[in-house]
C-alpha cells in the first residue's frame, strides 16, 4: 500500500473530493490540478505517483481542488484552455473557448480571407486562430468588455499576430468602421429560460452578457444580420456559430437580410452548429478598411 504522503495518496483524496462534488471527470481533473502543484507535465505525473508530495505541492494543491469542487471551470482555474492547437489565456471575464467552436474556425477556413472581422470576441480564439492560419490577413476584433479586450491581446501577442490584430470596445457594430471580406461571431444565444439548466461551471463562473441576450435567444442574431450587408464586401462571408435548435431562425433572418448561399453547418457530433450566409456579388463593391 502506498505510505501516506505521497502524491499518489494526494490524487485519491483529490478525486474523492472532486467526485462528491459532482464534478463530472474527477480523476482526469484531479490528475491536471496535482500536474500543475507539482509542477510536472500531466503526462509524466505517473512517474512521479509514488514521489513523496512536498509541502510546497500540498500548499498549491488544496486551493485548486476547493476551487474545482466549487464548480469553477478548469481552464479558469489553470489560466488557459487549449483551441484549436494553441493556448489561449482564459479568465472569468471571458467566454471558455469550447471544442465545438473549431467548427466556426473550420468553416472559416475552407476559402481564403484577407480582412476579418470577430464581433464579441472575448479570448481572440476565433479571430487569432483563423489569422494564424492565414499569414496574409488582418482582422479586427470588438467586444464589448474591456477586460475580454486585454485578455485578448495578450493572446495575439502572446502568439505572434499582434502586429496584426485591432481590437476596439463597443457592442457589435458600435465599434465597427469599413468593410470586410469575412465577419464570424460566437455570440449570445442562450434563452433566458435555458440559463438554469446549464452546468454549475458555465451558469455560475462564465460572464452572463456573453452567454445570453435574454428573451428567446436571438436578440444578437438580429442586429447582426440587419447590419452585416453594410460591413460585408461583394461574396464577403458571415459565419455564425448558433444554438442547436436556432439554424431556421438564424437562416430566416439572414434571408431577410438579403444575404444569400445560407446553409447550417454540423460540428463534429453532427449537431447544428455554425450558420454561413453570403453577401451578394455586386461588381461596384470592394474591400476597404
Amino acid at each position: 500500500m502506498t505510505a501516506p504522503g505521497t502524491a499518489q495518496t494526494a490524487l485519491r483524496r483529490a478525486v474523492e473530493t472532486l467526485r462528491a462534488a459532482g464534478v463530472e471527470d474527477a480523476p482526469r481533473d484531479a490528475r491536471l490540478l496535482l500536474a500543475r502543484a507539482m509542477g510536472v507535465a500531466v503526462d509524466r505525473l505517473s512517474l512521479h505517483l509514488h514521489d513523496p508530495l512536498s509541502e510546497a505541492a500540498a500548499a498549491a494543491l488544496w486551493p485548486l481542488v476547493a476551487a474545482r469542487a466549487a464548480r469553477q471551470p478548469m481552464a479558469q482555474i489553470l489560466g488557459e484552455r487549449l483551441f484549436w492547437g494553441h493556448r489561449f489565456e482564459v479568465t472569468q471575464d471571458t467566454l471558455d473557448p469550447r471544442p465545438d467552436t473549431e467548427t466556426l474556425v473550420e468553416t472559416a477556413l475552407s476559402r481564403p480571407f484577407f480582412n476579418i472581422l470577430d464581433l464579441g470576441t472575448g479570448t481572440g480564439c476565433i479571430l487569432i486562430s483563423c489569422l494564424l492560419a492565414m499569414p496574409g490577413a488582418r482582422g479586427l476584433g470588438t467586444d464589448r468588455s474591456a477586460a475580454a479586450l486585454q485578455v485578448a491581446r495578450r493572446n495575439a501577442d502572446r502568439l505572434g499576430v499582434g502586429a496584426r490584430v485591432r481590437l476596439a470596445q463597443g457592442d457589435w457594430w458600435q465599434a465597427v468602421s469599413g468593410r470586410f471580406d469575412l465577419i464570424v461571431s460566437n455570440p449570445p444565444y442562450i434563452a433566458a429560460d435555458e440559463m438554469a439548466g446549464l452546468a454549475p461551471e458555465v451558469r455560475d463562473w462564465e460572464p452572463h452578457f456573453a452567454l445570453t441576450p435574454g428573451g428567446d435567444g436571438l436578440q444578437a442574431y438580429r442586429i447582426l444580420a440587419r447590419g452585416a450587408g453594410a460591413r460585408l464586401t461583394a461574396g464577403g462571408r458571415l459565419l455564425f456559430e448558433i444554438g442547436p435548435t436556432q439554424g431556421s431562425a438564424v437562416v430566416a433572418l439572414l434571408q431577410a437580410a438579403g444575404l444569400v448561399n445560407i446553409r447550417v453547418i454540423a460540428d463534429i457530433d453532427g449537431r447544428p452548429r455554425v450558420v454561413a450566409a453570403e453577401k451578394p456579388q455586386m461588381d461596384s463593391d470592394c474591400a476597404a478598411t
